[in-house]
């Protein structure tokens, strides 16, 4: 039984509890697989359960968990917090609308968030967005959770999908525990890569592999407004830095982004590495649960992401007015 090699996926593990008129009993544990020496931990949904390893029978890798549908309101929620990790230069509430600009630097800082309800009838909360996006600089453009009451609206208006956005007019959001995240290892045929770097402010170095160079000032300003972040990098024997990520703590969410390793450093657990390092600093600061958006069309994140336990919350899209 190769439990070290279901590190870090999800598993079903069955497991002695004890025994009864001298026959044995066993318990089931579905959840993100941990081992630390003599014991593995699973971390279901229900908390984790800590099992010796000579109480293990069986153990196999199971699909992720189906997503559950969440509510409106734990949406709003989720959307606000992240909208607060990823700050606009000018953020202005139209009702529960908040309208964001930042130079044009990513949709998520250059949109209205529309959860809740604006403060005038949407036709008229859709003319203040474009006055906003005139007024700022940017284009006119929506996030609204797919399927939502204001994704209905909005679409009703006329205005149709962002399909030119670059990065990914559909965005996926995935939550995991920290628990299991800060306890993952990092995979690879050479074991554990160096050890993670973990600052409250970013490095020249950590810009020039994160951003490609020294950031405009949007870009500072989003990716490092001074406080409740931190600035996550690993470097090679040489010195060059090998892969970087984003963390910031809003609440109780650690809010993950600007996961980038470089191509010939993969697949030696840098990204599972960072992602571990993130997750227990967040916890340090009193995060419970981690967060990260993900476009749909990136297919090798979501399978990172997934083989760390995320699971899907809800997804939003990009909405633009139509085309004369």
């Amino acid at each position: 039984m190769k439990i070290d090699g279901l590190v870090g996926r999800r598993v079903s593990l069955r497991h002695r509890i004890g025994e009864r008129d001298g026959r044995p009993l066993y318990s089931d544990a579905v959840g993100v697989l941990t081992a630390d020496g003599d014991t593995v931990t699973v971390h279901g949904r229900r908390g984790p359960v800590e099992v010796l390893r000579s109480a293990v029978v069986a153990v196999r890798a199971v699909p992720p968990a189906p997503p559950r549908r969440a509510s409106l309101s734990a949406i709003t929620r989720l959307e606000n917090l992240c909208a607060d990790a990823w700050p606009a230069q000018v953020d202005e509430l139209l009702g529960a609308w908040r309208l964001r600009a930042a130079s044009g630097y990513t949709g998520r800082a250059n949109s209205a968030l529309a959860v809740g309800q604006p403060d005038r009838p949407v036709p008229a909360a859709l003319d203040a967005v474009r006055a906003f996006a005139e007024r700022t600089g940017i284009g006119p453009r929506v996030q609204v959770p797919i399927g939502s009451p204001w994704d209905t609206a909005v679409a009703a208006e006329g205005w149709v999908l962002d399909a030119g956005h670059q990065a990914g007019a559909e965005v996926t959001v995935h939550v995991a525990g920290l628990a299991g995240l800060a306890d993952l290892p990092a995979p690879g045929r050479t074991g554990r890569p160096s050890e993670v770097e973990v600052a409250a402010r970013p490095s020249a170095a950590w810009w020039d592999h994160a951003a490609g160079g020294e950031p405009g000032a949007a870009q500072r300003g989003v990716l490092d407004p001074g406080r409740d972040t931190a600035f996550l990098m690993v470097l090679g024997p040489d010195g060059t830095a090998l892969g970087a990520l984003r963390a910031a703590v809003v609440e109780d969410h650690l809010h993950l982004s600007v996961l980038e390793v470089l191509p010939a450093a993969r697949r030696r657990g840098l990204a599972t590495g960072l992602v571990a390092a993130a997750a227990a600093w967040g916890r340090d600061q009193g995060a419970r649960w981690a967060v990260l958006q993900v476009a749909l069309h990136n297919t090798g994140a979501l399978a990172l992401y997934d083989r760390l336990g995320f699971v899907e919350h809800h997804r939003y899209r990009y909405l633009v007015p139509p085309r004369a």
